[in-house]
């Protein structure tokens, strides 16, 4: 077979496994399932760059690994979230736009990060401290957050969502400094989303 399937790889495709699972869901008006994958598929982005940098791979397999994560990151949490818009019912013309405006900009961070970070990585070996815009892996713990208010604004969150989405597009392409979590924040990032995903099924 063509292609790559070291551990680190392998984790990518769970996480897009999760999400064509996750999108299923949705279709299906199970928007739990389809915000739990959303965060699982986070869950494995999340791990494997650090899996990746524990096992030796051949600089093929190191460009593959960049490649598939940016087009797999593109599926889950570009194309992955603007299903579930659709799937709250928000069709309208206005939501298409920003539907629209949400994975161009997922388009254009994925891409820009890719040629920086190939820039970067050819002067120095350093980690690197602070990403440029909004990262495209985020809204694996922002929109389920955002799912939070559903229990509240039922009637409205349909809106509500599309709205995040907008706010979110724009932050990936806007110019601006994050801190890039190291071990500690990501655990509490799994943390925080142990207890969204507690609250979203037992309360």
């Amino acid at each position: 077979m063509i292609g790559f399937y070291n551990i680190s790889v392998i984790l990518t495709y769970a996480g897009v496994i999760s999400a064509t699972f996750g999108m299923s869901a949705a279709f299906h008006g199970n928007f739990k399932i389809a915000m739990l994958c959303l965060m699982l598929s986070g869950f494995t982005d999340m791990y494997d760059g650090t899996v990746a940098k524990m096992i030796e791979r051949t600089p093929d397999e190191k460009k593959f690994g960049i490649e598939i994560d940016s087009l797999c990151d593109l599926v889950c949490f570009g194309v992955y979230p603007v299903v579930i818009g659709y799937c709250f019912g928000m069709d309208q013309w206005y939501s298409k736009i920003i539907y629209m405006m949400y994975i161009l900009g997922a388009v254009i961070r994925l891409a820009y990060f890719n040629v920086t970070e190939e820039q970067r990585q050819g002067v120095t070996t350093e980690r690197r401290k602070h990403y440029q815009g909004l990262p495209v892996t985020s809204v694996a713990l922002i929109l389920p957050i955002v799912y939070q208010l559903r229990r509240f604004f039922f009637d409205v969150f349909p809106y509500i969502y599309v709205g995040a989405i907008l706010i979110i597009a724009l932050l990936f392409v806007i110019d601006f400094k994050v801190f890039k979590p190291g071990k500690k924040c990501m655990l509490g990032f799994v943390i925080a989303g142990a207890i969204v995903a507690i609250k979203m099924f037992c309360f």
